[in-house]
């Protein structure tokens, strides 16, 4: 009767530890999400990571992602300074990364394949393409079972998991209020993490952000795609309204970190060119080195060596600065450039009438795009 008693508890307890098992379509509801924001972030297919995810965690029931939150399999290597685990894998008892939740082992996963140099080829596919991020996942190294890209590949296409690499009329946003610290070569250890907000369709922030905006639409600037962005949209939102991994986005503009823009710019949606469209360009009022480097397309480090400047130069209004490596330019005596200080309540059109000169003249020497001055602004009154 004991004997009885006591198998029958057991059945009961391994039906419940069956009935609590995930299966795949749970685990992908659970974790879509976290994955979208990492593609986001750094550019690596959400299919890919899931499908990752599903084949590490056995869709979320192996023993080592109950006991340490580690989604991936990451093992501690020698820069690991945070908790970890011993599980069995390859060897006894390795050592394994742990993580307070999910959402900290998808960032880390994304930040060691970024931060990786052998993976470094993958970040030149495109999100869409998760073939390409398969079998270079194994040519790389990320695991030696032989048929890990085709187990992959054919996780995703079971599961329809590739509808999550395109952001295309996606109805989340990606929040980030505080500046993460995301730099072009280095991702910081713990930046704040994303926060994911459902919204419908048509109250999406991106329509808000860019519609009824002069000059919302991309453009092509010195023959690179641009779109003018204005002051106080958030890197990301621009980032995810165009399909590009923010880390992109901050290593096509010379960016450091994520955060509001400061003022308007124009905002590149590919990478910025070694030299300008001409020889030279004449600062119209004192502006920063970056700002030339924006408003030319040319890259600022490449600027900055043109002219035997630091990246953060502050440029005097007359000053010529080249465009092109090896330009040379002559000393320009300091009258050849007349310039004007905007006054409180002035116009273009008593500016002109001040100096005898047409408004249309003031707007080609100043390339401006409207009649809207700002106070103090510097204007070229006589070229």
């Amino acid at each position: 009767m004991v004997k009885t008693i006591f198998l029958l508890f057991v059945c009961l307890m391994v039906g419940n530890v069956y009935a609590q098992r995930m299966t795949v379509e749970e685990y992908v509801a659970t974790y879509k999400d976290a994955a979208i924001a990492q593609m986001k972030r750094l550019g690596v297919p959400a299919s890919i990571i899931l499908a990752q995810g599903i084949l590490e965690t056995e869709n979320g029931n192996s023993d080592l992602v109950r006991k340490s939150n580690n989604h991936f399999g990451i093992k501690c290597k020698s820069t690991w300074t945070g908790m970890s685990v011993t599980h069995t894998d390859d060897a006894p008892n390795e050592c394994f990364r742990k993580y307070n939740t999910a959402e900290e082992s998808y960032r880390d996963h994304s930040d060691y394949l970024f931060n990786t140099p052998r993976y470094a080829s993958l970040f030149q596919l495109s999100a869409t393409d998760y073939k390409g991020w398969a079998y270079g996942l194994k040519r790389a190294g990320y695991a030696t079972n032989p048929r890990y890209p085709q187990i992959l590949i054919g996780n995703i296409e079971k599961y329809n998991l590739q509808q999550y690499n395109s952001l295309d009329g996606a109805e989340r946003i990606v929040g980030n209020p505080v500046a993460s610290n995301i730099t072009s070569s280095v991702i910081t250890k713990s930046p704040p993490s994303e926060v994911v907000v459902e919204t419908p369709k048509e109250n999406n922030v991106f329509k808000k952000i860019f519609s009824g905006r002069k000059n919302r639409d991309n453009q092509f600037f010195n023959r690179l795609k641009a779109v003018m962005v204005f002051k106080g949209t958030s890197l990301l939102a621009i980032a995810t309204e165009n399909e590009i991994p923010l880390v992109k986005l901050l290593e096509f503009n010379d960016l450091k970190e994520d955060g509001l823009l400061k003022e308007d710019q124009w905002i590149y949606l590919e990478k910025k060119h070694k030299e300008g469209n001409r020889d030279t360009y004449t600062a119209l009022q004192n502006e920063s080195l970056y700002g030339i480097s924006q408003n030319n397309a040319v890259q600022l480090t490449l600027l900055a060596q043109y002219n035997q400047m630091s990246e953060q130069s502050k440029v005097k209004a007359g000053t010529i600065i080249k465009l092109r490596s090896g330009v040379k330019v002559s000393a320009q005596p300091e009258a050849a450039i007349k310039t004007h200080e905007v006054q409180a309540k002035e116009g273009l059109y008593s500016i002109a009438k001040k100096y005898n000169v047409s408004v249309d003249d003031l707007k080609e020497w100043n390339q401006l795009n409207s009649n809207d001055l700002k106070m103090g602004q510097q204007l070229i009154i006589a070229k």
